[in-house]
Order: structure tokens, then sequence, then C-alpha cells
């Protein structure tokens, strides 16, 4: 397929899913199209978190709402011993705002995952309280990235800290040795969140970008959007 054919493919879905999009709206409240419209402007994809063998629901659920509360877009969770279970009450709906992507279909999923973020030009961060290379505050944003952690008594495995492009630190000063890991998420996606919004860097969504996560939202507002769905495209076939 040239790029011409490509390029002309897209821009046809792009607008038949902004017609779609907006025909949705119209059937949500005015107070919840305004929400949306603020709280897409600063979603990014520019940072994505990778949680890796994360069970335990309260730490798995906190980890997504606090996702959602720094705008943090894409969730990758690799389920290689565990089941990444999620706490509907501490979580508060999080999940259904956020791109979740789950890797789980081998004994060991770590590679697939990493290699598809690194494919998309994603840089891996690893975490560790140990030898590091950046604490959160000097660790260098221009790329995008993605922040990979894993349970607290073991942390990531060895293949995530092999595939790392580098490793971060939180900075500790007791006697702890480290931060229970919905408290780690949410220091880092604060910090580098922080950093981000500060900078010059375009961490926004692209309008394409925008309109695929607006129609999630559209469809998760609706009860009964197919219904909706299919009268819109028998009225516009």
């Amino acid at each position: 397929m040239s790029p011409g054919i490509t390029g002309a493919f897209f821009s046809r879905r792009m607008k038949k899913d902004t017609h779609l999009l907006n025909y949705l709206m119209n059937h949500i409240s005015e107070h919840r199209k305004m929400r949306f419209q603020e709280i897409i402007s600063f979603r990014t994809r520019h940072i994505a978190l990778v949680v890796e063998n994360v069970f335990q629901p309260h730490n798995a659920s906190a980890v997504l709402r606090s996702c959602d509360c720094f705008g943090i877009q894409d969730v990758h969770i690799i389920e290689n011993y565990n089941t990444y279970e999620v706490n509907p009450n501490i979580a508060l709906g999080a999940s259904k705002w956020l791109s979740l992507k789950k890797y789980n279909q081998k004994d060991f999923n770590t590679p697939d995952c990493l290699a598809s973020l690194k494919k998309q030009g994603y840089k891996l961060v690893a975490t560790s309280p140990h030898n590091y290379d950046y604490t959160i505050h000097d660790l260098p944003i221009d790329q995008k990235m993605a922040v990979m952690m894993g349970t607290e008594l073991q942390g990531l495995t060895d293949e995530a800290f092999a595939m790392a492009d580098t490793v971060v630190n939180i900075p500790m000063f007791g006697f702890t040795e480290s931060f229970n890991i919905s408290v780690s998420a949410a220091l880092i996606m604060f910090e580098l969140t922080r950093r981000l919004h500060d900078s010059d860097i375009q961490w926004h969504l692209s309008e394409e970008e925008k309109t695929a996560v607006l129609l999630v939202w559209a469809r998760s507002s609706i009860k009964k959007h197919q219904m909706l769905e299919q009268r819109f495209y028998e009225n516009n076939a």
C-alpha cells in the first residue's frame, strides 16, 4: 500500500470517527462534555506506566487512580505470575478512562511488552532504590518514556532491568528501603508530569489520539451506545 493510499485511508477514518464522536456527544450532558474537553487537554502519552506482576488489589487500583489523576493515559500491565486485580472501591472507576493493555498470553510476557514499547519509540525507565542513573528530579524527559514498576518484595525482574535504557530512583531519607508501589507511582508521576507541564515539550495528545480516547469515554458514558452507533452508521451508509 502506497503512502498516499495509507494517508487517504486514515484521513477518511479520522473524518468518520469525528462525525461519530460529535453524534455521540449530542447524547451526553453539557457538563460532562465540558469535563471531557478539560481533561483531554491534560492527557499525555509522552509518559506511559508499565506494571510487572503487581497483583494486590489495593495497590493495583491505587496505581490506576493516580494515573488518571496525573493524566497518564496508557498503562501496560504484565501478568507473568500474578493477575492484575482491581478493587473498584479504590480505583473509583479510573480504569474506564485509561487505555489499559495486558500482556498475559505466555508464561513470561515481559520481553514482548518491552520490545513493543521500544518499537514505538519509548525509552524504558526502570525504577530501583539501589543502583540508578538518575533521580526523578534530573531524569531527562525530552524523549517519551515508559516507567517500569514491579512488586514491593521482588521489584522488577532481571529481564526488565536488562532491557531498560536507564534506571531512576526516588530520593529517600529514612531507614525504610522503599515506598509502597502505589505511593512510588504517585510520586514519580507527580514529579515527571510537573516537569513536563513546565517544559516546552509537545506532550499533548494529537488530534487523532484525542478523538480515539474521547470516543471510548463517550461510549463509557452512554447506556446502550451500540444502538446509537448502529443508527449512526445506518444513516451514514
